[in-house]
């Protein structure tokens, strides 16, 4: 600060505003160049900065763009990086508008190049150590994948529900509608998995049925899981819906990674005691805990403040890691067309699982990836949980209840059946009287 300027409240550069673009219409005037300003240049450069390889937040800082629709009016790449890569059924098209191109670029370098091409023109919103989000149609991330490059890839589309949605897109509409829009991206989600990649369908029982089918004919079809999650209220003159849809399929004969948890044994909230008999099989069963089944009745909603992240429905961290660790492994590349709220990426960012998604508006997401330690923490707690017979936590209220000790169980503490009586769990104590 020594060699500060004494008199701070002046002009810093001593130009008025003007000045710089005298001098440059000047200079355009005397090398008789016509129709060039100074704003051009900003143009220019924003994209040759993109070309270099500089990320969408170092381009902002220098640029100055405060939101991405504005950065991406100031980008225009040049021909080379707008060669397109298309098609919906798996076909290529390849447009290649390089002036003196190369004949002898192979489909797959053509195929390489547009999607840098297409992928650098969408520019992330959001970018970690791992993952990439793009706020934009699905579709046209899709259409920018290069084919059979996921290991993973997770859909949770809106439900054509009528609801109301930040992103303002169009949530009732007619059935065949939505089911032509359904089947579009999940051909492009087909197209991305590699040979033995998996695909998980989140949507309720109504769509999923007509979807898998659709499913069916391009890929193995392996479990239709019903994770018990009540969703609405009980609808006169039919039964209580009580379950959401999960499909599962593999893209060919088998999973190239499937290695699926195992659960605790499921215990009274009082006592700690097992409610299930196992009579005389208690020796045999896995220390690592019991066998996941196809219907998940331990997957809580998200309702606590704690860890709802936006005032939208959204996915349970439980349920995302639990779909990750089946079908992938670190490194493994994850992708969601429909990133909502983020869970999908926040599950496969913190267990090492590179990722790659979409959504209309992705605010809600950054914010999370801001505070990820809270889902760090949340996370820790789920895995404490699972791949062990028995949880700690109940294992510490059968010892405080003194249950009878059962040494068959292959386990650090021997436990004991549950004795409590269970409130009636009847649909009417879900609601008030009134």
């Amino acid at each position: 600060m020594d060699h500060a300027a004494h008199n701070v409240s002046g002009q810093v550069w001593g130009q008025r505003p003007n000045s710089i673009s005298q001098a440059f219409d000047g200079v355009c005037k005397a090398a008789g160049i016509e129709g060039l300003t100074s704003h051009d240049l900003r143009h220019e450069a924003t994209s040759r900065l993109f070309e270099k390889g500089l990320n969408p937040m170092q381009v902002a800082a220098i640029a100055g763009h405060k939101t991405l629709q504005m950065l991406k009016r100031y980008t225009h790449l040049n021909s080379r990086r707008r060669i397109w890569w298309g098609g919906w059924d798996g076909t290529s098209i390849v447009y290649n508008c390089h002036e003196g191109g190369r004949s002898g670029d192979s489909l797959r370098e053509l195929r390489r190049n547009a999607i840098a091409g297409n992928m650098m023109t969408m520019i992330p919103i959001l970018k970690t150590a791992l993952g990439d989000l793009y706020q934009a149609d699905c579709l046209d991330m899709m259409s920018a994948i290069e084919p059979e490059t996921v290991d993973l890839a997770f859909a949770d589309p809106p439900f054509n529900l009528g609801k109301q949605y930040t992103s303002k897109i169009n949530d009732a509409k007619a059935n065949h509608e939505y089911l032509e829009w359904c089947h579009a991206w999940l051909d492009g989600m087909v197209r991305a998995l590699k040979p033995g990649g998996s695909l998980f369908l989140w949507n309720l029982p109504k769509w999923n049925l007509p979807l898998g089918a659709f499913l069916s004919e391009r890929l193995t079809f392996r479990h239709w899981i019903a994770v018990d999650i009540k969703y609405s209220l009980p609808i006169a003159g039919r039964l209580y819906p009580s379950h959401y849809s999960l499909l599962y399929f593999v893209k060919g004969e088998k999973p190239s990674i499937f290695h699926p948890d195992r659960l605790p044994v499921p215990c009274c909230r009082h006592c700690g005691g097992e409610l299930p008999d196992y009579g005389g099989y208690k020796s045999k069963m896995n220390p690592k805990g019991v066998n996941l089944s196809d219907v998940w009745s331990d997957i809580p909603p998200v309702r606590h403040n704690k860890y709802k992240k936006r005032e939208a429905n959204g996915l349970s961290l439980k349920l995302m890691d639990r779909i990750v660790t089946i079908a992938s492994d670190p490194g493994s590349v994850v992708l969601d067309p429909f990133g909502g709220s983020g869970t999908t990426y926040v599950a496969a960012e913190l267990s090492g699982r590179r990722w790659i998604g979409s959504e209309l508006d992705c605010s809600a997401i950054i914010q999370r990836f801001e505070v990820i330690e809270s889902d760090r923490d949340h996370l820790a707690q789920i895995h404490a949980n699972k791949n062990t017979l028995f949880k700690s936590t109940d294992l510490e209220k059968r010892r405080k209840s003194g249950l009878p000790l059962s040494k068959n169980y292959r386990v650090s503490e021997i436990v004991g059946a549950c004795t409590c009586v269970e409130p009636d769990q009847t649909q009417p104590d879900l609601f008030s009287a009134s």
